[in-house]
């Protein structure tokens, strides 16, 4: 190894993930703002994951719904949008613009560009006809305050325009104006998706425009993204980094000579966390957790072995690599869970070493506390997984 680099093992990397993940009891958040912004984001795709995720980790679990809701859309401290890997996310407010500059620039101008060239090949109108049609849907939200597709195209009836995409292909299909655009503008960080129509488990949105945001230098605004994931993460390889970004090599190298960012040695081989974070971890009482699909823990490095044995996957992820719901003991996956339709929690252990009685009682206690706050609320996964649809059917 090279001067003042040094070896972060298995165990210090699942430590540093109990408490900078707000995992372990001691280290929960009282917040959705302290768990967001530990996490720098949580996954958005599928809307209960944001709640599931925040629930795992709130010091008082009873709150996680109203103080959730509050916190994305009464004082919108949380705004769910387009970040990373086209994928949509919650982050902090206070992330949106370097979210926007780092990541959602580039993703954009492809996204652009890809819904132009799809409306050319189906005989859709032009580029110019599009700038129109968008100039009238953002004025027809900011005079709604948010607003879905349905009630937008009520304003503008070309919003309801359709387009073939894909024709002769095996995923061929008809699309709507409204969506693909209002899409693209998400991307664009134009618009936010808002309160959705039914609970909080629902996935139809309201849309909004988005809160106004500087605009930052790309460079700067990666290495800031780099420092906070770093120091929530790290230490990562540049393996890690490229896939959590979603950056040319070129970019997650440039970013992390600009925050001075410290090289370690993990089992994987060479690795990086922020300058200042070269101190031994402490240690961590023994914790317990139920997480959800696409949580942004397990979902959090492209190399999982050292939370993840390399036998579970195929049990818990779907085809596309999506996780599904797992549960933890002291720092790496050992099992799934699944609530059943009369809303039962329903869970497996998958890798029994070194869970005993008290890893058991504990993630029983995690089990009683999440049927607690969800009360009589029902999830189902979007991307079901092999282990989640068996203990789903009981």
């Amino acid at each position: 190894m090279g001067d003042g680099e040094r070896y972060i093992g298995v165990a210090e990397r699942r430590a540093r993930l109990a408490v900078r993940h707000r995992l372990a009891a001691g280290a929960r958040g009282g917040s959705p703002e302290d768990v967001a912004g530990s996490l720098v984001a949580l996954h958005g795709t599928d809307p209960a994951t944001v709640y599931l995720a925040v629930g795992a980790r709130l010091t008082d679990a009873a709150r996680t719904v109203p103080e959730t809701e509050r916190a994305l859309y009464d004082d919108r401290s949380l705004v769910r949008m387009h970040g990373m890997r086209q994928t949509v996310f919650v982050f902090p407010t206070d992330l949106t613009a370097v979210v926007h500059a780092s990541t959602g620039l580039a993703v954009a101008a492809k996204a652009r560009a890809k819904l132009v060239q799809d409306m050319a090949s189906a005989g859709a109108p032009d580029a110019a006809w599009l700038k129109e049609v968008e100039e009238s849907l953002l004025a027809a939200l900011a005079r709604r305050g948010q607003a879905t597709a349905t009630e937008l195209a009520q304003d503008d009836p070309r919003l309801r325009e359709q387009f073939a995409y894909a024709a002769g292909k095996s995923y061929e299909g008809v699309h709507t104006v409204s969506g693909r655009l209002l899409r693209v503008l998400g991307v664009e960080g134009k618009v936010v998706r808002g309160r959705p129509l039914g609970s909080w488990t629902s996935s139809q949105f309201r849309w909004a425009v988005a809160p106004a945001h500087p605009e930052l230098d790309v460079a700067e605004a990666q290495a800031e993204l780099m420092r906070r994931w770093l120091a929530s993460c790290g230490p990562a390889t540049e393996a890690d980094l490229k896939w959590w970004t979603g950056w040319r090599v070129t970019d997650v190298r440039r970013a992390l000579a600009a925050i001075g960012a410290r090289e370690v040695s993990v089992d994987e081989g060479r690795a990086y966390v922020t300058a200042d974070d070269v101190a031994p971890e402490g240690s961590v009482e023994p914790w317990a957790a139920l997480l959800p699909a696409l949580d942004p823990t397990a979902m959090g490095w492209q190399a999982r072995d050292w939370y993840l044995a390399s036998e579970l996957r195929p049990l818990l992820f779907d085809r596309s690599g999506n996780v599904g719901p797992t549960v933890w003991w002291d720092g790496r996956v050992v099992g799934g869970w699944a609530q059943r339709a009369d809303g039962e929690i329903a869970w497996r252990l998958l890798d029994e070493k070194g869970v005993g009685h008290e890893a058991k009682a504990a993630i029983a206690a995690e089990v009683e506390r999440l049927r607690a706050w969800m009360g009589t609320s029902r999830v189902t996964p979007r991307f079901p997984t092999p282990v989640d649809k068996e203990l789903a059917r009981g």
